[in-house]
């Protein structure tokens, strides 16, 4: 009987050491490095409207501190342990007196898409700020020729796709090529925005380890429930009118959605926007007078995915309009951010309670970036 009660304590103590091995975080340090590349390309005329002269080269230097996770939380194990960092990207462009330099500052996500024992394929989306030293305006100094970019502060967005090559567990290199996009969402005109694509190259240092002891544990199954969400914003747009002043538009979203494989949800709904900035252009041009409201708003219906990481969702939509403003565009659109969720529960009234961001642009030009808010239920 007492060896038994041996056993069985042994046994016991053995269980849990194993459990609490698989609980207790790496040795400290682990999983952060610093990435760095060097990027040469060009900027990509996109539209006819692009009149500037385009330079024969453009180079870039980004460093990126990232840190691999490990499972600390439920969405890095779904996840397969992503890397997340902080980007700072410096570019010189090519022309100076034309399109000046760019600092731009960016979280980021990166992603394995093939993972093999020393080699990998991978594909880095971020997303953040951005400072350009020129901008077009008739002032000193004068910028005329500049009509991709109006505004010193500006959006910032990095997609990068790499083959990395592991010689230990501190050091890799990696190239691929490396897409970056920068534009106000039409806050200040013009705003075409500046896109380059280029290849890239370079090493990246872990002084640890780059793949720390992941934490793996049984996670629950969360149900594929379905959400009725309401999401309301707002965003600004330089009015094409006397004084060229900034105004709102107002945005509104119904939609449902569908979470699946308990990290994605797919949604599909219509939305709706009011743009005064249209409104006071057609006052000015005394077009449609009295009805120049009917002729300042557009709707869409969409479907997309958001890709959930603990409080933080990336949404990706596409919608095709069924009404749009004066200024019409193309027949469809593309909307990419955020939302951060401050309620996120199972069960109760009131299941989500979220702040949003999103970019929305046709084809490769941004037209406005929303804020808002949203609720599930």
């Amino acid at each position: 009987m007492y060896q038994s009660l041996r056993w069985l304590s042994a046994s016991i103590f053995c269980v849990f050491s194993i459990n609490n091995a698989y609980a207790q975080d790496p040795a400290p340090g682990s999983g952060f490095g610093v990435e760095t590349n060097f990027i040469a390309g060009k900027i990509i005329k996109h539209t006819y409207k692009f009149t500037a002269p385009i330079p024969p080269l453009s180079t870039a230097l980004d460093v990126n501190f990232v840190w691999q996770t490990y499972g600390k939380k439920d969405w890095q194990q779904r996840r397969k342990f992503p890397v997340i960092g902080i980007g700072i990207t410096y570019t010189d462009y090519g022309n100076n007196a034309v399109f000046g330099n760019c600092l731009g500052i960016y979280p980021n996500l990166q992603i394995p898409l093939i993972r093999g024992p020393k080699m990998e394929w991978t594909l880095r989306v971020g997303d953040g700020l951005a400072y350009v030293t020129r901008k077009y305006q008739t002032a000193s100094p004068v910028d005329t020729v500049n009509n991709a970019i109006g505004s010193h502060l500006n959006d910032f967005a990095n997609f990068t796709t790499d083959l990395r090559y592991h010689f230990n567990d501190h050091w890799q290199l990696q190239c691929g090529l490396t897409f970056t996009h920068i534009s106000n969402g039409d806050y200040h005109q013009p705003n075409l925005g500046v896109n380059m694509l280029g290849i890239n190259a370079g090493a990246q240092y872990y002084p640890v380890t780059y793949k720390p002891k992941h934490i793996v544990r049984e996670l629950p199954n969360l149900s594929n429930r379905w959400l009725m969400e309401v999401r309301l914003g707002t965003a600004y747009n330089e009015s094409r009118s006397p004084g060229n002043p900034e105004l709102p538009s107002y945005m509104g979203s119904l939609y449902a959605s569908k979470r699946w494989k308990s990290k994605n949800k797919f949604f599909i709904g219509a939305d709706y926007a009011f743009h005064n900035d249209v409104e006071a252009f057609l006052k000015w041009c005394a077009l449609y007078r009295g009805h120049e409201g009917a002729h300042s708003w557009d709707g869409a219906v969409f479907s997309g995915n958001e890709f959930l990481m603990g409080r933080v969702g990336i949404m990706l939509q596409i919608g095709i309009y069924y009404h749009q403003t004066y200024l019409a565009f193309d027949p469809f659109y593309e909307k990419f951010g955020c939302n951060y969720y401050i309620i996120k529960n199972e069960h109760g009234p009131i299941k989500e309670l979220f702040l949003s961001a999103m970019l929305l642009a046709h084809e490769i030009t941004a037209q406005y970036a929303e804020f808002g808010i949203g609720t599930g239920f």
